[in-house]
């Protein structure tokens, strides 16, 4: 087998933490407020829950909030580069990265940016990180993937919402998973799904984009095999891309249907498949996280993952670009999460019904000049946006 070389040191993801706010809908009652068999929700699309977001949070809150439990492994004289990936920014030209770089009081002396392609950001700025620590190994990178998915209240994809967001420390000789230098990637311009500069709700061809990330799927998979020699049962565990957790399934059977695993590894994807879609299931989208929250997941959920295992992630961004990567977990790599923080995150959420939860939707910072406050009642989080005056957002920490 021609194995895949890691750079030495090895490099990857020293630490990670998720932030989603405060409230939730249960897609069960949404289902009965649209007239719709709640099957069609939690079996069809693979959906429980879905995060309601207040005005007070957007990209730049939850990323902050995601990114402030990792502050203290933050080396003030390592740090150098800070990536937002996000396809909800908040302003046409100045970084979210710049807001939440104040709001952690990092260094000055750093790189700052924000990346967008859809659903993809996220892991451009992770990959990037890599290569810059891979450039210099004695620095530190934070990544932080930070998105809020709106459709629009009875719409064919309002089902598929949510929002929240995970930051990850990237360093060399990581504690949690080392990142493979070598990916597959494929891009081309299609028109399955976009978000016009003057609204903040998204358009989607469901179906066509389905069809696309599938395909996509297929491309790099079968580019990720010619190049390693490598197969499916050389995994342990295969994380996709979660829109909707009924999604990932649909890149799993794709798997099982080109790729010749066995009866045995096949049953092993399957049940680590379903470890990895738990948070998921409860928070909704998080477009640009949402395949590291499915990692998280996996992590925090299944006991059977071992150090030395390896996994493939595909991350997929409509219009579109996919790419597949690996990465190996690290021995000790439980000590370092954080899974009670989280599983208290998710289940501190308040409920709200269908009718709080469209009063929640529709109290959303104006695409306008018009000056505007969020309201102090829903505020949740370490941070907070509490108005916007003379078209500047300001932030507050709680």
């Amino acid at each position: 087998m021609n194995n895949v070389t890691n750079a030495l040191p090895s490099i990857g993801i020293d630490r990670i933490s998720m932030f989603t706010p405060n409230f939730y809908l249960d897609i069960r009652e949404l289902a009965k407020a649209r007239g719709v068999d709640p099957d069609k929700f939690t079996i069809g699309i693979g959906q429980e829950q879905q995060a309601v977001i207040p005005s007070s949070q957007d990209a730049v809150t939850m990323g902050a909030s995601a990114a402030l439990r990792l502050r203290d492994d933050i080396d003030d004289e390592k740090l150098g580069l800070v990536i937002l990936g996000t396809e909800s920014g908040v302003d046409a030209s100045k970084a979210g990265a710049l807001y939440i770089h104040e709001l952690l009081h990092l260094p000055h002396s750093v790189r700052v940016v924000e990346m967008k392609e859809a659903c993809f950001g996220g892991t451009a700025g992770l990959l990037a990180a890599r290569d810059y620590v891979a450039a210099h190994p004695e620095r530190q990178a934070l990544v932080i993937a930070s998105d809020i998915a709106r459709y629009g209240l009875n719409t064919g994809g309002e089902v598929t919402q949510g929002g929240g967001a995970v930051a990850m420390l990237v360093t060399a000789n990581p504690r949690i998973l080392e990142i493979e230098p070598h990916t597959a990637v494929y891009s081309e311009s299609i028109q399955d799904f976009w978000r016009p500069v003057y609204t903040d709700e998204a358009q989607a061809r469901g179906k066509y984009s389905t069809e696309q990330y599938l395909a996509f799927f297929e491309n790099v998979w079968k580019d990720y095999t010619r190049a390693t020699n490598r197969k499916a049962d050389d995994f342990a565990a295969f994380l996709y891309h979660l829109p909707y957790t009924k999604m990932g399934a649909k890149g799993l059977k794709k798997l099982l249907e080109i790729d010749n695993v066995s009866q045995e590894n096949e049953q092993v994807l399957k049940n680590r498949f379903e470890t990895s879609i738990q948070y998921s299931k409860r928070v909704g989208n998080l477009y640009t996280a949402s395949l590291y929250l499915g990692l998280l997941s996996l992590f925090e959920n299944d006991e059977t993952i071992d150090a030395g295992d390896k996994l493939a992630l595909f991350s997929y961004g409509s219009g579109a670009v996919g790419e597949l990567f690996a990465g190996r977990v690290v021995e000790g790599f439980r000590d370092f999460l954080y899974i009670s923080e989280h599983h208290e995150l998710l289940d501190n959420r308040r409920q709200v019904d269908v009718q709080e939860y469209e009063s929640i939707f529709n109290d959303a910072v104006p695409y306008s000049a018009e000056d505007y406050s969020t309201n102090p009642s829903y505020y949740c989080g370490q941070f907070v946006l509490t108005d916007v005056t003379g078209m500047e957002r300001h932030y507050s920490a709680r």
